[in-house]
């Protein structure tokens, strides 16, 4: 995956709403994960992700957080997602 996000995000709103969804992805959380563009993921969260900085390529700074999900059927193939682009989260057990 890139260093580079999608999307970065500035106003207090966006950052507060990854904060959200931040800590719904506690390590070893299996969870469903539903993107903006309907794309569902499911996996193990293989740790916590943090809200960082980032450039876009415009050289603007914002924020968002990267997420690594462990595939469930095969734990050896790691899912990268952005947090900002998740619209919903649904926990499904832990490892």
């Amino acid at each position: 995956m890139s260093q580079t996000p999608p999307r970065i995000f500035t106003s207090r709103e966006d950052l507060v709403a990854i904060e959200q969804r931040i800590v719904l992805l506690d390590d070893e959380a299996r969870v469903r994960v539903t993107l903006d563009d309907g794309t569902v993921v499911q996996g193990t969260v293989s740790a916590r992700p943090t809200l960082e900085v980032f450039r876009n390529s415009d050289g603007d700074e914002g924020h968002n957080a990267r997420l690594r999900l462990d595939d469930l059927e095969h734990p050896e193939i790691p899912h990268y997602i952005w947090v900002g682009d998740v619209r919903d989260i649904e926990a499904i057990g832990m490892a």
